[in-house]
């Protein structure tokens, strides 16, 4: 059985090789440890690389800030799911990768090459350019760090804006409302764009209920001091803005030599291989492909495509292709243990889809526990 592995001085700087690193411990990458728990995992030395010993469930974190779960309600134990999958977890933040050499740089100092890699890592918030430090920025990602720093700002509640007219930024939005003393909701296109007509009707209704100031077609352009600009006009001023707008690729992944689009996020072909490196898989957020996208439902659907071609790819087998699903199921939590439903342009909301939405997310942690 594989034990944790903690960073050891007498190892920096020295590589350790696996046949398998999984890097990061997204959705997709925890399926694949589920599969291998459950069913024979395939040869070799594996392991699993997260910068922390818990998976974050970005789906309950509404109702974690809504009071109506715990945080560990909505956390996945990685040693007891790496255990049950007979594979090493390693705890430590990554620093770069080098996809000629297959090593990957830890932030204890290690280097570890495999002879194949597989990146689930997720992506950064992105946030406007700043000037002056009137305003505190806290971005939903990482969640660790948001959940504390949410609980600093509670201490003292004071006016607060989110940055952010999606899913996440909405079901934020009527998640805090009634716990800060004023609350704007800024989009910089139509709120849920994407997600049907009706849906949007029913959050704008949930949203002014709530006492929300929504903010359309108003992109922030920069932060000066304690004012949010669209282009160069203010539009609000206070000293506390949430994150929760569009995904930004870490750097490194940049960095590492793997093809990446335009905005940073690797280049994947349907069997989800990097284009460049084909050694190197990546799934999730991190990565792009064409009809895919950044959102878990897509992940998790990733997960058993990934893991039969990670077991493929070690026994020298044919990979699988992943085909993008045209349509999926959005549930978004209402604060109040109610949820918007929005499926193949129908919308509806009420309790009902709150408790479906709370059977759907619990049952994902459950699966996941060993």
């Amino acid at each position: 059985m594989h034990a944790l592995i903690q960073p050891n001085p007498g190892m920096f700087g020295v590589t350790h090789h696996y046949d398998l690193l999984l890097i990061g411990a997204g959705h997709a990458h925890l399926g694949v440890l589920r599969r291998w728990a459950l069913v024979e995992r395939p040869p070799g030395r594996i392991a699993l690389i997260s910068p922390g010993p818990v998976a974050w469930y970005s789906g309950m974190l509404p109702g974690l800030l809504a009071g109506r779960h715990s945080a560990a309600d909505c956390q996945v134990e990685l040693q007891a799911l790496c255990r049950a999958a007979k594979v090493e977890l390693i705890i430590s933040p990554v620093e770069g990768l080098s996809a000629a050499q297959q090593q990957v740089q830890l932030g204890d100092g290690r280097t570890l090459g495999a002879s194949w890699l597989s990146l689930n890592v997720g992506a950064q918030i992105s946030a406007p350019p700043q000037q002056g430090e009137a305003m505190q920025l806290l971005a939903v990602k990482p969640f660790d760090q948001f959940i504390s720093g949410w609980q600093q700002w509670q201490a003292k509640p004071e006016p607060m804006a989110i940055l952010g007219g999606g899913a996440a930024g909405v079901e934020l939005a009527l998640a805090l409302a009634g716990k800060v003393p004023q609350l704007a909701l800024f989009s910089a296109g139509h709120l849920l764009d994407g997600l049907s007509p009706g849906v949007r009707l029913r959050a704008l209704g949930h949203l002014r209920q709530h006492a929300v100031e929504v903010r359309e077609d108003c992109p922030i352009s920069r932060i000066d001091n304690d004012s949010l600009l669209s282009g160069n006009a203010p539009v609000w001023r206070g000293q506390r803005l949430l994150l929760a707008s569009g995904a930004k690729a870490f750097a490194w992944p940049v960095h590492s030599g793997l093809g990446c689009d335009e905005r940073g996020f690797v280049l994947i072909a349907p069997t989800l291989q990097s284009y460049t490196h084909p050694t190197i898989f990546a799934v999730g957020d991190c990565a792009s492909l064409p009809g895919a996208r950044k959102s878990g439902v897509y992940a998790v659907r990733q997960g058993p495509v990934l893991a039969t071609n990670l077991s493929a790819a070690l026994r020298g087998l044919p990979l699988k292709r992943y085909r993008p699903q045209r349509q999926s199921l959005a549930l978004l939590a209402t604060g109040d243990g109610g949820a918007l439903l929005d499926w193949h342009g129908y919308s509806a909301g009420g309790q009902c889809y709150g408790r479906w939405k709370d059977f759907l997310d619990k049952g994902f942690i459950q699966r996941h526990r060993f």
